[in-house]
């Protein structure tokens, strides 16, 4: 037997996979991820039985809910399905994911859409952090089409804001989750953040790297990983994350000063692999630690003068804007970090039904 489920399957920035509302979904947190594991076919390689897409970057899952608040306009839970593990991680969030959530919530009848844009309060359940989306809906109805352009993704659409408010130690609770802007582990000097995500930051020269390096490249490159690997596990500890063997977070990233026009250039990991372009969330972070004196990236960073608060990041797959609003605290010595803002864009790809067997992954229907 077969258990249907409605679903919306939408690209959401350079990511995508199926949105579900939270009524669909079994209330059992194990039940539900069991139902996740199944409809996106993990664990497999390919996940050839399921929906998902065989990559980190396309077995993700939205789970849209009504609010929870009254100073909010919906709930908003980010489901990490591991593609060859039977693991469901709902620790991290996942800001590209975040863009299709608003056109969700309006064209599921969760929140009224007004002309000619909406904005919507998202509580994102992950973090308890607060995210305002500002999605074009002329005549009250969701655009997909315009002229914004992400790098990651080809051809244009509606651009839909993020704005990041109150985002500092969304995960560990302190924007410097060890206390301090630089700590050296394994002998190198290394930085953790969380800004939206917990993120430890790595210069890329001291693991004998550019940092300009293809996804390909850095893939392929088992020492580097391992290297990568230990570190994070030690800063995990260090920020109080405890034994994250087998969780996302924190996340891990390689920087270095830019080679073009950016502010910085990074190379992001998932954390076991390279992202292919750069999450939301991690550049959001990256953003916030190019302005905090004393970490790797800020000693890396090439602020403009004309806009010091406009971080361009230089990533694989091109460039990425992020918006800072920043304030000094009352001892005028460390930015307060206001807010942090970007474009992304969405697409819709099909809604419809997904059938999942009644029974453990694995197992016959």
């Amino acid at each position: 037997m077969l258990l249907s489920i409605p679903c919306t399957l939408i690209r959401g920035g350079t990511s995508k996979g199926p949105y579900f509302y939270a009524k669909d979904l079994p209330a059992d947190p194990a039940e539900r991820d069991r139902v996740l594991l199944a409809a996106m076919g993990s664990p497999h390689a390919r996940q050839i039985d399921g929906i998902g897409g065989g990559d980190t970057l396309t077995s993700k899952v939205v789970i849209v809910s009504p609010a929870s608040r009254a100073d909010i306009d919906v709930d908003y839970l980010f489901a990490q399905v591991s593609v060859e593990t039977a693991t469901v991680d709902t620790t991290p969030n996942c800001g590209n994911m975040l863009a299709g959530v608003g056109p969700f919530a309006i064209e599921n009848g969760l929140v009224r859409a007004t002309d000619p844009v909406t904005t919507l309060r998202i509580l994102n359940v992950n973090t308890g952090k607060v995210v305002e989306a500002v999605i074009q809906t002329p005549g009250g109805v969701v655009s997909y089409d315009g002229l914004a352009r992400i790098d990651g993704v080809p051809g244009n659409g509606a651009p839909i804001q993020l704005n990041f408010r109150d985002a500092a130690g969304a995960k560990t609770g302190r924007l410097l989750p060890t206390g301090k802007p630089l700590d050296v582990v394994d002998g190198v000097e290394v930085s953790c953040v969380d800004f939206s995500t917990p993120l430890v930051f790595v210069p890329a020269a001291a693991m004998g790297k550019t940092g300009y390096e293809s996804k390909a490249e850095l893939d392929a490159d088992r020492k580097l990983k391992s290297r990568l690997e230990s570190v994070r596990l030690q800063v995990a500890l260090m920020a109080g994350l405890g034994d994250v063997r087998d969780k996302v977070l924190p996340k891990i990233a390689l920087v270095a000063p830019p080679q073009g026009e950016g502010v910085i250039a990074s190379r992001y990991f998932t954390p076991w692999n390279c992202h292919s372009a750069y999450a939301v969330t991690g550049a959001l972070c990256l953003a916030a630690a190019s302005i905090i004196p004393g970490s790797v990236v800020h000693r890396l960073a090439r602020p403009k003068a004309s806009d010091p608060h406009l971080v361009t990041i230089e990533q694989p797959a091109g460039s990425l804007d992020i918006r800072l609003k920043v304030a000094t605290d009352a001892a005028g010595a460390e930015p307060v970090i206001l807010s942090a803002g970007l474009i992304r864009t969405a697409r819709r790809l099909f809604r419809g039904t997904v059938h999942v067997p009644l029974c453990e992954p694995g197992q016959a229907a």
